[in-house]
C-alpha cells in the first residue's frame, strides 16, 4: 500500500478540532440509552422504565436483573427528561419542624421507605416551628413541582391554606387534628392527650399539678386539654412554665423550681416531651423530692431513653412509624386514582411506668 502524501497525517489533525462535536447522550457518564440497559437485561425499554417509576409492576426477578444491570452499566436516568415528557416529577415533598426528634424522625423514615419502595423519591425541608419559615419552604418545594405534599401540623395560615387546596395535587396532613383538612389528614388529638394526662393525675390523687411545656400550635392544645380537664375536677390554680421549641433537658432542669416557687405543695408535672421530663427528674433528685410518692412527673414522646431512667419515666406514646406508613398509603392512593379515607386517627396511649 502506498504511503500517505507527507503532511496528509498532520493536515487532518489540524482539520479536527472545526468538527461539530458529538452530543454526549444521555443516561450516564458513558452516554449510556435506557435501550442499551433493556438490551443487556433482555427486556423492553419500556420494563427498565418501569423498574425506575413503577417497580411494584415489574416481577421480582425481572427488577432484581435489570437493577443488577443498571449498576454494572452506571446508567443513570435523567429525571428531569423524563418528568418534562411525562408531566410527572416522581418527587413528593415532606416539611417537618425538625428531625432532631425522633418522633419525626420515625415518621419521615418510614414515609420515605415506602414512597420509595413506589418509585418516588422524597425531598425534606425543615420548618422549624415558624409559620413563615413554612410559608418560604412550600414557595421552595412547589416550584420543583412535587405530586404531593406531606405536612406536619394543622396550623397554617389563612392564606396557605387557600393556596394548597388550589394546587391542584395530593396533600396529607400529619401529628395533629381538625375538622377542616386541607385535603387528608393522619394524625391524633393534641387536646386529648392533655384531658389524658389529667385524667390520670386525678385517678392519682393529685391536687397541686403543674405543666412545662412548649409555646407551639400542638403543645399548647396539649395544654389546653390539660389544664380545663383540671377544672372541671376543681384545679384551677395551675403552676407552669411555656418555653419557646425545640426542648431540651436544661429547660426541663430549670423549669423545676420555678414551679414550685409558684405552687410549693406541687405533686405533679406534666411534660410537654420526655427531654423535659427527664429534666425535671433531674431536678427533683437535687431538690430531695421523692418520686413519686412525692412527685409524679409524665412526659410526651415515649422516646428509647424513657425506659432508661430511674424510675422509668411514665409518658404518651403516639406511634410515629403508622403515622408516616398511612400517611404514604393515602397519598399513593390518590396518585393512582383509588379512593382514600380523608381523615385517620392514629390515637395514642398513656405508658404507665415508675414515674406516675
Amino acid at each position: 500500500m502506498p504511503n500517505p502524501k507527507p503532511g496528509a497525517a498532520d493536515n487532518a489533525d489540524l482539520a479536527e478540532p472545526t468538527a461539530a462535536p458529538a452530543k454526549r447522550a444521555r443516561g450516564g457518564p458513558k452516554g449510556l440509552r435506557i435501550a442499551d440497559v433493556a438490551a443487556q437485561a433482555g427486556v423492553a425499554p419500556m420494563t427498565v422504565s418501569r423498574v425506575f417509576n413503577n417497580p411494584e409492576t415489574v416481577a421480582p426477578e425481572t427488577l432484581e436483573r435489570v437493577r443488577q444491570v443498571v449498576q454494572k452499566l452506571g446508567y443513570v436516568p435523567n429525571r428531569l427528561a423524563g418528568g418534562l415528557s411525562s408531566s410527572r416529577s416522581r418527587l413528593i415533598a415532606a416539611i417537618v419542624p425538625t428531625i432532631a426528634h425522633s418522633l419525626f424522625s420515625e415518621t419521615i423514615q418510614v414515609f420515605s421507605e415506602t414512597m420509595s419502595r413506589a418509585g418516588y423519591q422524597v425531598l425534606l425541608a425543615l420548618s422549624g416551628y415558624s409559620d413563615s419559615s413554612e410559608e418560604a419552604l412550600l414557595d421552595a418545594v412547589l416550584s420543583r413541582r412535587p405530586e404531593g405534599v406531606l405536612l406536619t401540623g394543622v396550623a397554617h395560615t389563612d392564606s396557605l391554606r387557600e393556596r394548597l387546596r388550589n394546587v391542584g395535587m395530593p396533600i396529607v396532613e400529619t401529628w395533629d387534628m381538625t375538622d377542616t383538612p386541607i385535603d387528608m389528614l393522619v394524625g391524633f388529638s393534641h387536646y386529648e392527650i392533655g384531658v389524658a394526662v389529667a385524667e390520670h393525675f386525678l385517678q392519682r390523687k393529685v391536687r397541686t399539678p403543674g405543666l412545662v411545656s412548649a409555646n407551639d400550635e400542638r403543645a399548647l392544645a396539649r395544654r389546653d386539654g390539660f389544664r380545663e380537664r383540671l377544672a372541671q375536677a376543681g384545679i384551677h390554680e395551675i403552676a407552669e412554665v411555656l418555653v419557646s421549641p425545640p426542648s431540651s433537658v436544661a429547660v426541663g432542669k430549670a423549669a423545676l423550681p420555678t414551679l414550685m416557687e409558684q405552687a410549693p405543695r406541687l405533686d405533679a408535672v406534666f411534660c410537654g416531651s420526655d427531654l423535659l421530663a427527664i429534666g425535671v427528674l433531674g431536678a427533683s433528685r437535687r431538690l430531695g423530692l421523692a418520686v413519686p410518692s412525692q412527685l409524679s412527673i409524665c412526659g410526651f414522646g415515649d422516646l428509647e431513653f424513657a425506659t432508661e431512667t430511674t424510675p422509668q419515666l411514665t409518658t404518651v406514646r403516639v406511634d410515629g412509624t403508622h403515622i408516616g406508613r398511612t400517611a404514604a398509603r393515602c397519598l399513593l392512593d390518590r396518585l393512582e386514582g383509588r379512593d382514600k379515607v380523608v381523615v385517620t386517627d392514629v390515637g395514642f396511649r398513656i405508658v404507665e411506668r415508675e414515674t406516675t
